[in-house]
């Protein structure tokens, strides 16, 4: 069964940044079909939604959270089959383990990025 690989996360300094990255576990999955989410949980909070990014036919469109907005990006490389998430001016209320998500069932694991001095 197919799932999504987080990688990139890490423990990192306040104002620092990160870039998480999002693949498949089969190659034939082709993250191009979706768009992608990303989404975090913090220990003891609810997963809340950080952003997404449309279809490249659909416009490549981006939608963040108000908590991310002008701090976090999202873009995807097709041909690498891979969708990124950056991050940068990070605040230890980003803490949290970040997943992707195409939108559907398929889920990745998780990744943890730890905002810390």
């Amino acid at each position: 069964q197919v799932r999504l690989v987080e990688s990139g996360g890490g423990l990192v300094q306040p104002g620092g940044s990160l870039r998480l990255s999002c693949t498949a576990s089969r190659v034939s999955f082709r993250l191009g079909l979706y768009t992608m989410h990303w989404y975090r949980q913090a220990p003891g909070k609810e997963r809340e939604f950080v952003g997404s990014i449309s279809t490249i036919p659909s416009g490549n469109n981006e939608m963040y959270s108000d908590s991310v907005r002008g701090r976090f990006r999202i873009s995807r490389n097709n041909e690498l089959n891979t969708v990124f998430l950056q991050m940068k001016s990070l605040e230890p209320e980003d803490t949290a383990e970040y997943y992707c998500n195409n939108g559907k069932q398929v889920w990745g694991r998780g990744i943890q990025v730890t905002v810390a001095s």
